[in-house]
């Protein structure tokens, strides 16, 4: 599966320079937010001009790497958002195409206002309308059944629900801001094609690179930290039994499979078309089918299936 993945140890805008104009297909990245978190070799603080300036580079770089079809999409906190927003399209002059909501069940505790939920990331297109993007690869399970539905599933919308990379996750690193490999599925299967070049400008634990590794991507990796790029090389030795995070949907069962001959096909279907890079929640899934149509498995002989 793996297809050439390069991990360099340097500074982001120093190391994008190096690239040719258009030679990346999609930027999927997750940069420091200046909210003071401690990066070992480095501290994410900069005063606020110096962040958008900060920003402003990398931006204007990545712009001039990426394909005339290319994507990019960009995790940021919400201080700091509008004004990566404001870059990218009054500035540089990139397309907006979507505002996606990463929610998760569990975050920071606030005593005095809101605890936060989410993070946001911003998709801007190169092109107004040529660009990659393949809406096949990335639908959810429908929730019923019925001849009018597009049973290949559902757009899975701008809102994300995917759970923290809490540290009893056995996948967790030693990083302060890792994200789930679900996310970066979603991103890379959606807007780059096998075979493309997928760039990560701040690497980190190495999410991006494991899931190109996975999908038949090429992927380039940048890091500061020597510690992080030595993290990402350990990562991408570890066996594969599937991404550490799953949008919960895609494990979800139709109702009204009620016709013998539908249900069997859907089911055969369901794995390919939601589950192939989840080996390890098939299970779930199969069960989740016998709880909902034991009685017509077993009455139509489809105990092959399990």
């Amino acid at each position: 599966m793996d297809k050439e993945l390069k991990i360099i140890c340097g500074d982001a805008i120093e190391e994008m320079k190096k690239l040719p104009d258009g030679s990346v297909h999609l930027i999927v990245t997750d940069p420091p937010y200046n909210l003071n978190k401690d990066y070992g070799n480095n501290q994410d603080r900069l005063e606020f001009e110096d962040y958008l300036s900060f920003s402003r580079q990398w931006l204007t770089e990545a712009k001039r790497v990426l394909a005339d079809n290319g994507t990019i999409y960009v995790f940021m906190g919400m201080r700091y958002i509008s004004y990566i927003y404001g870059i990218l399209e009054q500035e540089l002059g990139m397309t907006f195409n979507s505002w996606i909501t990463w929610f998760y069940t569990q975050g920071i505790g606030k005593t005095k206002g809101f605890s936060p939920r989410h993070d946001d990331i911003l998709m801007f297109t190169k092109s107004p309308k040529n660009f990659v993007f393949h809406l096949d690869e990335i639908r959810v399970p429908q929730k019923y059944y019925r001849s009018v539905n597009n049973m290949r599933g559902a757009n899975p919308g701008n809102v994300w629900e995917f759970s923290h990379m809490h540290y009893c996750n056995k996948n967790r690193k030693q990083h302060p801001t890792q994200k789930p490999e679900g996310l970066f599925e979603r991103m890379i299967l959606a807007s780059s094609n096998p075979g493309d070049t997928v760039l990560d400008p701040f690497v980190g634990s190495g999410t991006a690179l494991r899931v190109c590794q996975q999908t038949g991507r090429n992927g380039i990796g940048v890091d500061i930290n020597p510690e992080y790029v030595e993290m990402t090389r350990g990562r991408l030795a570890e066996d594969f039994t599937g991404f550490d995070s799953i949008d919960e949907r895609m494990k979800r069962v139709p109702n009204d499979l009620n016709d013998d001959q539908i249900r069997e096909d859907y089911i055969r279907k369901h794995t390919e078309w939601f589950l192939k890079n989840h080996p390890d929640a098939i299970e779930e899934f199969m069960q989740e089918v016998w709880q909902k149509y034991e009685r017509k498995v077993q009455r139509s002989g489809q105990l092959s299936l399990f």
